[in-house]
């Protein structure tokens, strides 16, 4: 398993957030803001793979790109960014030293709070 940093979903994150499609919420509001797997079907289904991949900041190229297994760092609820989706997802890097995902959720955490 090699997860890399999904550079589209990074500019997507960005882009969101310097629109205002953030909510602002705290470190543990993640596990109740996180999309369900219904909803994350759903999504699929209604926007397909491509924009589900642009949701999350790993990717591992080994898998199946239209599977969920494939994509990791979720950061939002397929509506808005939230914050503790990105504190979440960098602490969850670091733990497992996805260097580069981890720097990427910081300086988003970075713009998060300087908007």
């Amino acid at each position: 398993m090699s997860i890399e940093l999904n550079k589209p979903a990074l500019r997507h994150a960005r882009s969101l957030v310097r629109d205002g499609n953030v909510v602002r919420d705290e470190r543990d509001d993640w596990s109740e803001a996180a999309p369900t797997a219904d909803e994350e079907n759903a999504f699929i289904e209604r926007d397909g793979w491509t924009e589900y991949s642009h949701w999350h900041l790993g990717v591992d190229h080994s898998e199946n790109p239209e599977t969920k297994g494939a994509y990791s760092f979720p950061f939002g609820d397929f509506r808005k960014v939230h914050r503790s989706g990105v504190i979440a997802g960098e602490s969850r890097a670091g733990q497992f030293d996805h260097i580069e995902i981890r720097d990427a959720l910081k300086k988003l955490l970075e713009l998060i709070d300087s908007e």
